[in-house]
């Protein structure tokens, strides 16, 4: 376990627990607008997401971060812990049951970064940890949608990242648990090139509607893009680098 700085605070990581590009700009499109948000991170790994969130969004209500791994949440502890942050939760849960983490209709907001792959598909890594971030087990998909939709009030929001030949497994399933897909933003490496991450934002019991916003693009002919310096700078100050 090594200690990372990022923005003002200090996360405990390990080789298997670490997080990427997709956790920044997921929670640059995912960040609440509004203070006193509940929100609920499904499979938050170190916690890099609610971390984030609490350095951007200070007013912030509960914030609930939730993973099958006890490895995970243990980390995710022992950083809050280091950086006194009293209104962070972290469950060793399994999101299949949602009961668990919190009563049906009370939160604002959930947040995803899924497994991208499903069974017998993709790289499959030789560490166990990465395997279970990386690769579904099961109805994974549709697992979320449940626990999203129970947990979320009417007029909730489910914000989460996926590959984008998943874009229309992901939007069926949504629709099927009353989460309408609201917003979309593909991210480009550079201009020209193919997606290689979609952003999606479904609302709970909408109006069918969506809005497709202009691709976020990471690279131009001078390196990073200024959108993306602007979100590097605002969730992770120069430390952040991966």
């Amino acid at each position: 376990m090594t200690w990372e700085t990022i923005g003002g605070m200090k996360l405990a990581i390990t080789e298997d627990f670490r997080f990427g590009t997709d956790a920044l700009l997921l929670t640059h499109f995912a960040a609440p607008r509004r203070a006193g948000e509940t929100v609920c991170d499904l499979g938050t790994g170190c916690g890099i997401i609610p971390f984030l969130l609490i350095q951007r969004t200070p007013a912030l209500g509960r914030m609930i971060g939730v993973d099958i791994q006890k490895e995970a949440i243990d980390l995710a502890r022992r950083s809050a812990e280091r950086n006194g942050c009293e209104n962070l939760d972290f469950l060793n849960l399994d999101w299949k049951h949602p009961a668990a983490i919190a009563p049906t209709s009370t939160v604002d907001r959930v947040i995803c970064n899924p497994p991208y792959f499903p069974e017998n598909a993709g790289k499959v890594s030789d560490s166990a940890p990465r395997r279970i971030a990386r690769t579904e087990t099961g109805e994974t998909l549709n697992e979320i949608a449940h626990t999203a939709a129970f947990l979320l009030k009417t007029g909730g929001k489910l914000c989460l990242c996926h590959r984008p030949e998943r874009l229309c497994d992901l939007v069926c399933t949504l629709r099927a648990h009353r989460l309408e897909p609201k917003r979309l933003v593909a991210v480009q490496q550079r201009a020209g090139k193919d997606p290689w991450l979609i952003l999606v934002e479904a609302v709970k019991g909408a109006k069918p509607g969506i809005t497709l916003s202009a691709p976020f693009i990471l690279e131009d002919e001078n390196g990073k893009t200024a959108l993306y310096k602007e979100i590097y700078q605002l969730y992770g100050g120069d430390t952040y680098d991966r």
